[in-house]
């Protein structure tokens, strides 16, 4: 046997193996991703197909989102198995920010909470406030407790739900839960 170096044969290298504590995360993300698609495949089942506008039933984009998902949870599980995430650099991860995490997670919660009481515009508008101010938190913006910041991120909300609010229940007809019963808020 000789003693050859790979980089000088013109033999690409392959990547090193990484650690088996690496590998594990990855493949949890990628059991997660693929349980989520089956999970709403079988929901999916439950959703009448007749056909509805342009030939497309309700249960199309729950399938199509399955489907994608699924094939996304099985690909993820490929490449931990197989290697790892092979061009994630240890140097490019950032710690996790549970805070900004928190703000998130507290807008979902309060928006699936308070849509019925508060109405759409309202729950939509408080979800897109708390969200935005975990996300400006997690990257370290200045002012992000400043009262013009606070109602720059209402302002915006409130221009993003009311239109979406008015689309659905004005134009496609679908109920949404209002504040009154005028249907405009």
């Amino acid at each position: 046997m000789s003693n050859i170096d790979p980089t000088q044969s013109g033999f690409a290298q392959l990547d090193p193996e990484p650690p088996k504590a690496a590998v594990w995360p990855q493949t949890l993300v990628g059991v997660g991703v693929l349980l989520t698609g089956v999970a709403l495949a079988w929901g999916a089942t439950g959703i009448s197909s007749e056909a509805g506008y342009s030939g497309v039933g309700p249960n199309f984009l729950p399938w199509l989102v399955s489907v994608a998902l699924t094939i996304c949870g099985a690909w993820i599980i490929w490449e931990s198995r197989t290697g790892g995430f092979r061009e994630m650099d240890a140097s490019e991860s950032e710690p996790c920010y549970w805070s900004g995490f928190a703000w998130v997670s507290a807008g979902l919660l309060l928006n699936a909470g308070l849509i019925t009481i508060i109405g759409f515009i309202l729950s939509c508008t408080l979800c897109y406030l708390l969200a935005v101010q975990g996300l400006r938190r997690s990257k370290g913006q200045a002012g992000v407790n400043s009262p013009r910041t606070w109602v720059i991120d209402i302002v915006t909300g409130l221009l993003i739900s009311a239109p979406v609010y008015w689309m659905f229940t004005k134009f496609l007809a679908i109920n949404l839960p209002g504040l009154t019963a005028t249907g405009w808020i």
